[in-house]
């Protein structure tokens, strides 16, 4: 495997940017994996890591760079905790065209890099960032063929870029997996999700007794069925559309 960090110029300014792949056999489709709220830390490079075992090059960007933050270090569990405000300030700096225009750098950049093809591409994000990998398949038809969102938040809006709306119109294949409890993606957003997108091309999944945050390791939600599970389904839809 090979993998290093480097800046990405980007419209904004540059983002740091982990990337990794195999180290032969290569060019490999790509897959921009985008951070949830806690920012970037080992957890997300190690599962990083675990995409490009199984042939990609993954790109995953620090998304907070505009605010000139990399690492947010650990989280306190006690919701009132200044780390969480501050996290969740961080969080509410984004919005969807701000990182779809980080997507575009991230793309521009794979396709000058020999071990990357551009031109098959798939995104995934998680809890914040859901709604930001769905939304680059509808801002990348042409290239961004697979999109997974897991435990995504906002999926259901009254924008006219709501991301059930552009996965139901997008071409690319959708995943959207779903825990069973999960204050801030809710069952009714969930129930709106399955009824909005029946006969689209893609996936609606709940996962029974789960909670946010199920498919990381290092967090209390963590369930390791669930987790695995979870890793079948996303590369199973990307060895579909991208290989």
């Amino acid at each position: 495997m090979i993998e290093h960090q480097l800046d990405i110029a980007t419209r904004d300014g540059a983002s740091s940017t982990f990337i990794v792949h195999p180290d032969r056999n290569g060019p490999f489709p790509v897959i921009v994996f985008l951070m949830d709220a806690p920012a970037i830390r080992e957890e997300l490079r190690d599962m990083a890591r675990r995409f490009a075992s199984s042939g990609y090059y993954v790109m995953l960007p620090n998304l907070y760079y505009r605010s000139g933050v990399m690492e947010i270090g650990p989280l306190s569990q006690d919701p009132n905790d200044p780390s969480r405000k501050r996290m969740f300030d961080l969080m509410n700096t984004l919005e969807i065209p701000m990182v779809l225009s980080d997507v575009d750098a991230m793309l521009a950049f794979a396709k000058n890099d020999p071990p990357a093809d551009a031109n098959s591409v798939g995104t995934v994000g998680y809890c914040m960032s859901g709604r930001f990998a769905v939304c680059a398949a509808g801002h990348r038809p042409e290239c961004v063929k697979a999109t997974a969102s897991i435990y995504g938040v906002r999926l259901v809006t009254e924008s006219s870029d709501s991301p059930h709306l552009i996965a139901k119109q997008s071409p690319a294949e959708f995943y959207f997996a779903c825990a069973e409890r999960d204050h801030w993606a809710t069952q009714e957003m969930v129930d709106q999700l399955v009824k909005d997108l029946k006969g689209a091309n893609g996936e609606v999944e709940q996962y029974p007794d789960t909670d946010h945050g199920f498919a990381f390791p290092k967090r209390p939600a963590y369930n390791k069925l669930a987790a695995e599970q979870h890793w079948e389904r996303v590369l199973s839809l990307f060895a579909r559309r991208l290989r």
